[in-house]
Formats: C-alpha cells, sequence, structure tokens
C-alpha cells in the first residue's frame, strides 16, 4: 500500500468558487477532502476568504500550485515560497503539489511548459525542489503533467519522472488522466507507465476529462467528464498500488455540483470495488 506522506484518504474534489455556497450549505457530503490552487485564495480577504476558511475547517485542505515554475531558469521566488508557507501553517493544509513543469522566465508564460526530459534537467529540477522542501519545511509533491512536444529528449518520460524523484526525495500526484493523454499523443503504453513508478512515492491521483482535438491528439482541458478509459486506467492503478486518495478535477465548463458529486461517487465506487475484492482475495 501507499505510503508516500499525503495524510487524507479517500475521494475528494477541487473546490471552485462557483459553487462554495451550495457546498457550505451541504450538511453532508461524500467529499473526503478539497483541493485549491493557493495562488487564488492566499491573498483573499473579506467574504470569500471567510467561505474558504469555514471550508477548511470543515475538510481535509490540499493546495495544488499553478505558478512555482519548478524547471524555470529563472530564480526560484523565495518570497513566493514564504508566503506559501503562511498559507499552509494558517490553514493546516494537508500537501503542497507542484506541476512538474515552468511557466516563468522573465515574466509568466501563463502556460506550463515542458522540462527537456534530459539527465541534466533531473539534477538541476532536483536541486531546486530540494531548496523547496527547505523554505517550505515540508514534502513537495510534482504532478506528471500533459504535454505536447519534447524538445532535446534523452530520456523516455516515466524515466525522467522516475529520476526526479529518487534524486529530490520528493513525492508524486499522479495524474491518471495526464498518463492516458500522453499515451495517445505519444504513443506509448498507459498501464506499464503506471506499473513503473514506485507505489510508496504516489500521495495521491488526480482524474480529469480532456477535449479530442484528432483520433491521436488529446488536449488535457479539466472541462469534460471522465471517460470510460480513464476510468478503467485509474482500476488499474488500484489494482497495481492499492487504493489512493483521488481527486476530481473540473476547471472549466464546470456543471451543476451535484454532476461533479457523482463523479466523486464513482471514485468512492471503484475504491470500494477494489477493498471488496482484496479482502475476498486475502
Amino acid at each position: 500500500m501507499n505510503s508516500a506522506s499525503c495524510p487524507v484518504s479517500g475521494a475528494g474534489l477541487g473546490l471552485r468558487r462557483s459553487f462554495i455556497d451550495e457546498l457550505a450549505a451541504m450538511e453532508q457530503t461524500d467529499i473526503d477532502f478539497l483541493e485549491v490552487a493557493p495562488e487564488n485564495w492566499m491573498e483573499m480577504g473579506g467574504a470569500f476568504g471567510r467561505k474558504f476558511t469555514a471550508m477548511a475547517e470543515r475538510y481535509p485542505m490540499l493546495c495544488h500550485g499553478l505558478s512555482l515554475s519548478i524547471g524555470s531558469p529563472a530564480p526560484l521566488d523565495e518570497h513566493f515560497l514564504q508566503r506559501l508557507k503562511k498559507f499552509f501553517d494558517k490553514h493546516q493544509i494537508r500537501c503542497y503539489s507542484e506541476h512538474l513543469s515552468y511557466c516563468s522566465d522573465d515574466g509568466h508564460l501563463y502556460d506550463l511548459m515542458p522540462i527537456p526530459f534530459t539527465e541534466e534537467a533531473v539534477y538541476y529540477v532536483a536541486d531546486r525542489i530540494k531548496r523547496i522542501q527547505d523554505i517550505l519545511e515540508r514534502r513537495l509533491v510534482i504532478e506528471n503533467v500533459s504535454y505536447y512536444a519534447a524538445p532535446g529528449q534523452e530520456l523516455n518520460e516515466i524515466d525522467f519522472v522516475n529520476a526526479i524523484l529518487a534524486e529530490a526525495n520528493c513525492d508524486l500526484l499522479l495524474d491518471v488522466n495526464n498518463v492516458f493523454v500522453n499515451s495517445i499523443n505519444h504513443r506509448y503504453d498507459a498501464e506499464s507507465y503506471i506499473k513503473a513508478i514506485p507505489t510508496d512515492r504516489i500521495a495521491y491521483l488526480h482524474i480529469a476529462g480532456h477535449y479530442n482535438e484528432a483520433a491521436d491528439l488529446l488536449v488535457d482541458t479539466h472541462g469534460a467528464d471522465v471517460i470510460d478509459p480513464v476510468w478503467q486506467l485509474l482500476q488499474k492503478t488500484y489494482t497495481q498500488h492499492g487504493v489512493i486518495p483521488t481527486l476530481l478535477e473540473r476547471d472549466f465548463n464546470i456543471p451543476a455540483l451535484q454532476h461533479l458529486l457523482d463523479e466523486v461517487s464513482t471514485i468512492h465506487h471503484y475504491q470500494q470495488q477494489y477493498k471488496a475484492q482484496h479482502v475476498s482475495n486475502g
């Protein structure tokens, strides 16, 4: 079973302002934890600041960053990291994850750019992660990202990710949808990728929808329902690594809250299905 440092369990949902009031009014839900982008909340005061505090007191809260820019050639923004640390301590944030990518140089690029899959990049990124962990005084969790080009590639994606996990001694947010999207776009076997990840490095999972641009080009949008092949890959992930906390992401075309809760319930269904099978086979 998983032993990475993410002290939550079950199924979670990415919290969005559009449904925070409706969620707050519900006495009981199937949601076990929530996740937010800290950049969207850390300076928030007033009514929304109070609403966030109430949610963080009610649900275990994770943070999934957008702007740390782990692979950037620019220096780390250590002032930003200190602000993050205060926010995490104030709201008892359980886990902090960021994208294994970069989004800035002289300024923000407003997109997640792929880090070259090279040995040099492994050591460069690992050193930055170590510094981040020192400042935050907590373990960083990195997410495998979707990408559409691999400039200067020397290593396979999975070898690159595993090398960083080992060199930086950090953990992984395994995005199951990103593995599926990349497996189509870059023609590799998604299940083999999942199997190659050390179980004890996986802190939690993301699952989401995507857009079919063409038969051989999928775009990771987080703007649609999770499709059956991705649900099936999630089941295979549980089979390989055990039940790991899993969060539903939805960033665009956000449907009614009940629709999202139904997808969270589907995560619970597959988790319970695995547990039942594991007990019967035990």
